[in-house]
């Protein structure tokens, strides 16, 4: 199989006041890791949706300072990783400033690779974190996941080894 057209993944995961939480993503109807002949999942770009849990049309809220910080992982994590985590896909982060309207803070959603970003693992993971709760409650970050199909050759299954896990 040569590359597929683009399709797209979605999944959310809700936050859990101050506490790290994630939620898996089954990539194993995606990913074949096989003997003979291997698929794997390039994503091209990533885009995030971070909002009230309770209605999405809400604002969030805090009186204090507040980070809400979200990430794609490869591998199960405790808490929010730093970019030189090759476990690390994507991430992002909004923070909300006492009295100011809610502002990106240096992780940049959405993401977007010039050549995607090579993933062959049966399972990922999108983890969200706040450094406090937050007065409007929590909050669910939801990803929308442009991706490819491909046959592994060589030359990625070496990029894969190169990039990640």
């Amino acid at each position: 199989m040569a590359k597929s057209d683009a399709f797209f993944i979605r999944s959310k995961v809700d936050s859990n006041g101050a506490t790290y939480n994630q939620q898996e993503l089954d990539m194993g109807s995606f990913v074949n890791l096989g003997v003979s002949k291997s698929t794997l999942l390039r994503i091209m770009s990533v885009s995030a949706q971070i909002t009230d849990s309770s209605d999405a049309s809400l604002p969030i809220l805090d009186a204090a300072d507040a980070k809400i910080s979200w990430q794609l992982t490869t591998q199960s994590q405790s808490a929010i990783v730093t970019a030189d985590d090759k476990s690390l896909v994507s991430s992002g982060s909004l923070v909300i400033k006492t009295g100011v309207t809610p502002s990106h803070d240096y992780d940049v959603n959405p993401q977007m690779w010039a050549k995607g970003y090579l993933v062959g693992v049966d399972t990922m993971f999108l983890g969200v974190d706040m450094n406090t709760a937050l007065d409007s409650g929590n909050v669910t970050v939801a990803l929308v996941i442009e991706s490819l199909l491909e046959n592994a050759t060589q030359a990625s299954s070496v990029a894969l080894a190169l990039s990640q896990q």
